[in-house]
């Protein structure tokens, strides 16, 4: 016999694989713009080291990435890693645009 799924479930599903999904996002493209970063503009504005920041960037993505369950995106590491990236892409990137001269819309 079938038994019909509550809406609730599909609704909070679908939300967390879309959290799952944007927090994938945020952390891979914060890893691939620190990755294409030069190594000494890191210390020229003040901050962790190139090596630093691809390593918290990197485990607490991949610790998020391996962490998701049906039971929701609602642990430790995926607000890390959103926190890491955002940090980086609102913090650290327009201060290494600034310091290398490098331009552009993004």
């Amino acid at each position: 016999m079938l038994f019909a799924v509550p809406p609730v479930f599909v609704i909070t599903t679908i939300i967390d694989v879309v959290v799952f999904v944007a927090t994938m996002v945020v952390g891979l493209w914060s890893f691939v713009h620190c990755l294409l970063q030069r190594s000494d503009a890191f210390p020229a504005i003040g901050t962790l080291p190139k090596g630093a920041w691809l390593a918290i960037i990197g485990v607490a993505t991949a610790l998020a990435g391996l962490t998701f369950t049906s039971f929701g995106i609602l642990n430790i590491f995926g607000y890390i890693a959103v926190a890491a990236g955002c940090v980086y892409l609102l913090d650290v990137r327009p201060a290494l645009r600034e310091a290398t001269g490098g331009g552009g819309s993004w």
